[in-house]
């Protein structure tokens, strides 16, 4: 009987941390332990000038809450009556809860600030579709859950010259301890990248609400 109670308790645990579409989250870099983030009305100076998105604090705080939304024509639009659950390689978009700005990467075609990989920006209108996969065989399952450690991907259809690319090429999300000035504030650079995966590419997703 307690087996069985306790294969419950797990049931009931694992289904309350489970990532739904419209949950409430915060994405930190493993590699240093900070927040993905974002402020209203800062700006990038070079690139796009969007709104700027870096990685910030170790302690979470209200610019690093975001929602995370299914993608259009992904499996969940076919399956409207199953549970709306985050599958291992399922699209998301990424708004932030308090500007309603999406995480994106605006054309494609701008370079980060110090590194020059593709920049990393928030947009009212961005249509950028993230793709999420478990980084670590050995955590890979069905459903994504909190505290989960995943690569984030997105279709890049632009070179840093502007040139369109047929096809395009799948660009990961990545923050390392490389930082650029904006004004009299500091911050850690965001970007999308083609190279070898790394610890630098790993996020870890907490979840703070569920819908």
């Amino acid at each position: 009987m307690n087996d069985l109670i306790r294969e419950f308790e797990e049931i009931v645990t694992d289904e309350l941390n489970l990532i739904r579409n419209e949950s409430i989250v915060a994405l930190k870099h493993v590699a240093t332990g900070k927040y993905l983030s974002s402020i209203e009305n800062i700006h990038y100076t070079t690139g796009s000038k969007s709104q700027v998105a870096f990685v910030s604090s170790q302690v979470l705080g209200p610019n690093a809450l975001w929602k995370i939304i299914f993608a259009k024509n992904c499996y969940y639009d076919s399956h409207k009556g199953q549970h709306d659950y985050i599958y291992d390689s399922h699209n998301i978009k990424i708004q932030h809860i308090d500007y309603y700005k999406y995480l994106g990467i605006n054309s494609g075609s701008y370079k980060s600030p110090i590194s020059e990989h593709t920049e990393v920006s928030c947009g009212e209108y961005y249509h950028t579709d993230w793709k999420v996969n478990h980084s670590r065989l050995e955590n890979s399952q069905r459903y994504l859950k909190s505290n989960d450690v995943v690569n984030l991907s997105t279709k890049k259809f632009y070179d840093n010259n502007g040139e369109y690319i047929n096809d395009g090429y799948e660009a990961f999300l990545r923050s390392h301890d490389i930082q650029f000035s904006i004004g009299n504030d500091t911050f850690q650079e965001l970007v999308c990248h083609n190279e070898r995966l790394g610890g630098n590419d790993e996020w870890c997703i907490e979840l703070i609400k569920q819908d």
